[in-house]
């Protein structure tokens, strides 16, 4: 499977392909032409919100020359087709959302040994891309995570990396959760014997060939520093 694992793939101003870093251009070497997509969503009983969300990623798409012969979403009320759905798909898209929801939901329709040897282009989206790690960092983010003992930051994931993402950079690098700074309190303290990239928006990790990339611009944070890795325009290839 070849991964494109994106803080978001959106350009900041509009609900169209971002392409910085050469995204569009890597997403055109390897997503076939009419393809069959599929968007799983974060939130499985927000029909209408995931229906709604993967038509924007189905129009983005399609503004920057891609095609599609059919476009599916996988949510709550289809969950019972998932292994087939899985399986018709050429290019598969992960929602953003909240990450232990959607984390939740992929447990349940057992989407890790869906994807196991699946031949196709996987895009993940913010907490789409976290949930693609094994374990999943679940960065503290919505009231009363940050200080709930029974909180679980850790949780087993997809198994697509062992690259742990944190998305949006650029925005919530100084955010507080709880009243604790998300970085420096919480962050930085489970970084410890651990390694996090953190990725502003237009960046991305792209799997090709048993090799990853990171796209862009690119943040380093380990035992509780933060140290930048890659600039805009640039890449730097991670060892596995």
């Amino acid at each position: 499977m070849i991964y494109f694992l994106t803080s978001s793939p959106f350009l900041a101003d509009a609900c169209l392909l971002n392409p910085a870093n050469a995204q569009i251009e890597n997403m055109r070497r390897v997503i076939p032409d009419r393809c069959r997509g599929l968007f799983v969503c974060s939130s499985p009983d927000l029909h209408a919100l995931t229906v709604g969300f993967g038509q924007d990623m189905r129009d983005a798409f399609e503004a920057a020359g891609f095609g599609f012969s059919d476009w599916r979403v996988l949510d709550g009320m289809n969950a019972g087709s998932a292994a087939q759905l899985v399986k018709d798909a050429d290019l598969i898209v992960l929602a953003g959302g909240h990450v232990p929801t959607q984390n939740a939901f992929f447990r349940r329709i057992a989407l890790r040994e869906l994807l196991r040897e699946h031949p196709g282009v996987l895009v993940g989206i913010s907490a789409g891309t976290m949930n693609c790690c094994d374990p999943v960092y679940a960065q503290p983010e919505e009231p009363g995570e940050a200080v709930d003992p029974e909180y679980r930051r850790f949780l087993p994931g997809l198994g697509v990396t062992r690259t742990m993402i944190l998305p949006h950079y650029q925005r919530c690098r100084n955010e507080c959760v709880d009243g604790l700074r998300l970085f420096e309190e919480i962050t930085y303290p489970d970084s410890m014997g651990r390694t996090f990239f953190a990725l502003p928006d237009g960046s991305y990790l792209l799997g090709e060939n048993g090799r990853e990339t990171i796209y862009g611009e690119a943040y380093r944070v380990r035992d509780g520093k933060t140290e930048k890795i890659t600039g805009p325009g640039e890449r730097l290839v991670l060892m596995r």
